[in-house]
Formats: structure tokens, C-alpha cells, sequence
């Protein structure tokens, strides 16, 4: 069943890539007491993340912070070490990066996707959100390979 407006982040760990060691975090625990926007990639480095999906949101930080967000994080079904270098190599401390390497979270969420005719494996859906002290305040998935409801634009349209 798909995460829904009103549900609750559900408990599983997520690992947030540090420059003294990898910390691991309770998603309840992370985002509680916080409005977040989370949004979720296929994967680090894959073209339409790289090229749209992560500069949207280096972009637009400002403005979502403006308009209420505390914190901007991504999530993506890769190790902590490959999260932390894309961040590096594109994003901006702006952006947190929550590694899901087993892809616990996108699981628990409803928002897997298997992609292993293409190599990739069991993968996160492309999705955004609306955290509000760990409660789902807006959610919005995209089709099979569409790039539209989950970007910084659109979320700010929603804020």
C-alpha cells in the first residue's frame, strides 16, 4: 500500500552521509518536529536526476525555505558514499542526502519500483513530499518516466 496524505513516515533507517563517518538516522526521529520537503531519484548520477531533478532543487532552496521548509532532502536507493559524492560533485549544502541503500524506505513507502530490466535493480520511485513533523503533508509520484509533479517548481506551486 502507497504512503498517503495524513500517514506517517514509517520507521526504518536511513543513512546520512558525514564527512567524520556515515550517520545512521530513524526517519521518524529525523523528521520529526520539522517541515520538510523530501524528494526521492531513481538514482545518483542517472541523467534525469542529475540534469533536472537535484538542480531544481539546489535552485529553488531559497524559495522553499521562504515558503516554510526547514529542510530539503533527497533520498535514492544508493549507498551513503555515492549520495555524498553526487551531493558534492552537484548539489549544494542546501540539500541533505538520506542514503536508503536497501531500499527499505522506498519499500515501506509503497514507492518501489523494479528496474532490473534495465540493470538498476529494485529502485525508490520518483516522488516528492511534504514532510510536516513526520507526517505526509502533500505527496507527489510521477508516472513511469515523467519528470513534472516532483520538482522544486511544483512543490513551490503547492507551498
Amino acid at each position: 500500500m502507497t504512503i498517503a496524505v495524513g500517514d506517517s513516515i514509517p520507521d526504518v533507517k536511513l543513512i546520512k552521509p558525514a564527512e567524520g563517518g556515515n550517520e545512521p538516522v530513524q526517519a521518524p526521529e529525523y523528521f520529526k518536529g520539522k517541515r520538510v520537503a523530501l524528494f526521492s531519484v531513481p538514482g545518483a548520477f542517472t541523467p534525469t536526476c542529475s540534469a533536472k531533478h537535484l538542480p531544481g532543487y539546489v535552485e529553488k532552496a531559497a524559495d522553499l525555505k521562504a515558503k516554510g521548509v526547514d529542510e530539503i532532502v533527497c533520498t535514492a536507493v544508493n549507498d551513503p558514499f555515492v549520495m555524498g559524492a553526487w551531493n558534492v560533485a552537484s548539489g549544494s549544502k542546501d540539500i541533505t542526502m538520506l542514503a536508503d541503500g536497501n531500499g527499505e524506505f522506498a519499500k515501506a513507502l509503497g514507492l518501489e519500483v523494479d528496474l532490473t530490466g534495465g540493470g538498476l535493480g529494485k529502485r525508490g520511485q520518483r516522488f516528492s513530499m511534504i514532510v510536516n513533523d513526520g507526517k505526509v503533508e502533500q505527496l507527489n509520484v510521477e508516472a513511469p518516466g515523467e519528470f513534472k509533479v516532483s520538482s522544486a517548481e511544483h512543490m513551490l506551486g503547492q507551498l
